[in-house]
């Protein structure tokens, strides 16, 4: 799936399975930096630094329980990203002052994929935590083709998507509806 998302233009690829062992992480996660490797796409790990250093991955990203980024910066270096899940207007201000790469925001919608996520913010949160900050801003969260339009016109710079695309029964028509608003000349300016 990553090779074929990649051969469309996706370019940013996040694992993320929390019910792995170690060993299976480790395994699933190197397949896929092989992969990313090859295909010149960016792999990040979520939560877990210390798979992100095993397999060479490009970063990080990290939740609100997780490692402090400072601490995550200091054991993966300088040029490697780091992201951060905010879910409100405090935690966007927060995470200006510790510097993430990039933040996540949301749910924006609710979500089947976290059991236990965080309030919805919607759009109009969206709007809100946009003026809060310059950093790139990707929204999360219940994220469907019909609605990223919306999602880049409140100010995301884009958007995190699992069960949309891995659901799909036609992997490569889902990558190419969701890319839909990016190739249109109204796309928004953050």
């Amino acid at each position: 799936m990553l090779r074929q998302a990649a051969a469309l233009g996706v370019r940013l690829f996040q694992y993320r399975d929390k019910q792995a062992t170690m060993k299976a992480a480790y395994t699933q996660a190197l397949a896929l930096r092989q992969a990313a490797t090859e295909v010149g796409a960016c792999l990040i790990i979520n939560d877990r630094c210390d798979l992100a250093l095993a397999v060479n991955a490009d970063g990080v990203h990290l939740g609100q329980d997780d490692l402090p980024v400072a601490d995550a910066r200091r054991l993966l270096g300088p040029e490697k990203l780091i992201g951060l899940s905010t879910h409100g207007p405090e935690q966007v201000r927060q995470a200006i002052q510790l510097k993430p790469d990039y933040i996540g925001f949301g749910p924006i919608f609710s979500t089947a994929t976290k059991a236990d996520h965080d309030p919805v913010v919607g759009l109009e949160g969206l709007r809100a935590a946009r003026t809060l900050t310059t950093l790139p801003m990707f929204a999360i969260g219940g994220i469907t083709a019909d609605r990223v339009g919306d999602i880049l016109a409140a100010g995301a710079n884009g958007v995190a998507v699992i069960s949309a695309i891995l659901k799909a029964q036609d992997l490569e028509q889902a990558i190419k509806t969701f890319q839909q608003p990016w190739s249109g000349p109204s796309r928004p300016t953050p």
